[in-house]
Parts: structure tokens; C-alpha cells; sequence
């Protein structure tokens, strides 16, 4: 595919994501082009040797792009996808990473048009990432083929059968990385409570959660088991984990956070 790409915001998400398109040489700097109103954020994109441009009108008449990515807020959709009306067309593939968009939405500003909906996470930014997938009946298996090989360089890829599904991830990968934190920030504040100092604290916290989740990745054996095995009879993990699992009260408050983060996901599409 030797199109030019449109980038559409060059902010965190689509910046990362460009450095990783280019890093893995999957594509050329002079195959996109990305729109961002920033000064600054403009400068950057183009010391990799992109071209850049503030607005989709400084966008020449005779771009084909293969592929459009909008890697913008949600709440920016209705306000810029007008902007790219004159790029629907079967030729043209819209990829989103907007949490909430729906791929109604986006046709309903493009005409009908091929979609894909892509649901990052922050860690995609380090080459990290957990990427959810739905795409449209109208992307073809080509395309599809090229935007897995894009989206691989920032982390793992799972493709879901029905759009809806896409919401759940947002909940579960998207917004998980928010979680995660806040337990680290927990268990710092455990830390800190027997004894231990601000910095000894945090550092305790993060590779605790870090290795833990480097051998869960690892292990052949399921986080059940992993579990088990650290949890001695009567042992000090198992007094801890007394506590957390008593009547199944944390799988029961990440359900239920799991469950508004899906929801308020539902929301921002209507």
C-alpha cells in the first residue's frame, strides 16, 4: 500500500503510534500526513519528516489517502469528521481510536464508507498495548491485513464479532490501565502505613505489580494457580487475601467498575 495515511491528531495516542509505524518501517515518512492545530505537537511530527498541516483545508485536492486514522477525543468527532466528508468513499478507510464513537456516527458524517473501530490503551504508547478490533463489512481483507500490521507495533490485537463488544474492552483494557494505577498508589499508601518511606514505598508497589504481571504474561499456568501457588496455609498471604476475597468483594467491585466504565462508554456514542 504505497497511499499516503492521514493522521488526525498527533497528541499522546497518535503520536506513539506514529513513532511505531515508523520504528518498524511498515511505513515511510513521506507516505503520511498528519493534521494537528498544534504548533508544537506539528514540530515534532515533522522532525520525523512528515509533512503536517493545522486543518484538513490545507489538505491538497489530489490526496487519495488508503487510510484515514482519527486519533482524537470522542467529544471531537461531530466538530471534525464534516471536515473529511470529501475522503468517503470506498477507496478510503476510516480507522478510529475514539472510545464510545460509533461506526454509525462516523458513516453518518462520511457517507458509507469502510470503518474500523480501534480501542487502545495507554501503555500502546511503550509498545504495550492491549488493541481491541472491530471493523465494518466494507473494509476488505487487504486493509485489514495492513492495519493489523500498524496496530501489532503498539502491543496486542484482539479482534471482536460485534461492535458492542468494543465498549466492554473499553472497560476492561481501555480504561483498565487506570485501575492498575490506582492499586499501585494502594498499595504505596499500605507501604507507607507500616513503615516505610514515600520512595522505598512506591518502588515496592510498582515491581511488585510489574514482575506480577511479567510472570502472569509468562507463566503456563492461569493467575488461579499462580495465586495458590504464593498463598501458604495460614501464611501471611493468605491473611491477606482473606481480607480482599471475603464474600469475592474485589471481583465484585471491578465488576461493578468494569460495568460503569461499559456503560459510560455506551453513553458517549448516542
Amino acid at each position: 500500500m504505497s497511499n499516503e495515511i492521514i493522521l488526525v491528531g498527533a497528541g499522546h495516542m497518535g503520536y506513539a503510534m506514529l513513532e511505531g509505524w515508523l520504528g518498524a518501517e511498515i511505513l515511510k515518512p513521506e507516505q503520511v500526513v498528519v493534521v494537528e492545530p498544534a504548533e508544537a505537537l506539528r514540530d515534532r511530527v515533522e522532525e520525523h519528516g512528515c509533512a503536517a498541516v493545522s486543518s484538513a483545508a490545507d489538505l491538497g485536492d489530489d490526496l487519495k489517502p488508503q487510510i484515514i486514522v482519527l486519533a482524537i477525543k470522542p467529544q471531537m468527532m461531530n466538530d471534525i469528521l464534516p471536515d473529511y466528508k470529501r475522503f468517503g468513499a470506498a477507496e478510503t478507510t476510516f480507522l478510529s481510536v475514539a472510545a464510545g464513537t460509533s461506526i454509525a456516527t462516523i458513516e453518518g458524517h462520511t457517507g458509507p464508507s469502510p470503518v474500523i473501530r480501534v480501542m487502545p490503551n495507554t501503555p500502546s504508547a511503550i509498545g504495550e498495548g492491549m488493541l481491541g478490533v472491530f471493523a465494518n463489512e466494507r473494509v476488505s481483507d487487504e486493509t485489514m491485513q495492513f492495519v493489523d500490521q500498524l496496530l501489532v507495533t503498539s502491543g496486542d490485537v484482539v479482534h471482536v464479532e460485534r461492535e458492542e463488544q468494543i465498549d466492554a474492552i473499553t472497560a476492561i483494557s481501555g480504561s483498565g490501565p487506570g485501575y492498575v494505577f490506582h492499586f499501585i498508589e494502594a498499595l504505596t499508601e499500605a507501604a507507607k502505613a507500616v513503615g516505610f518511606e514515600e520512595d522505598t514505598a512506591l518502588l515496592l508497589a510498582k515491581q511488585t505489580i510489574y514482575g506480577s504481571a511479567c510472570l502472569a504474561m509468562e507463566s503456563e499456568n492461569s493467575p488461579t494457580e499462580l495465586r495458590k501457588q504464593v498463598t501458604s496455609p495460614n501464611g501471611t498471604t493468605a491473611a491477606a487475601l482473606a481480607v480482599l476475597m471475603e464474600g469475592d468483594a474485589m471481583t465484585k467491585l471491578v465488576t461493578r467498575a468494569v460495568t460503569a466504565a461499559r456503560d459510560r462508554a455506551v453513553e458517549l456514542g448516542k
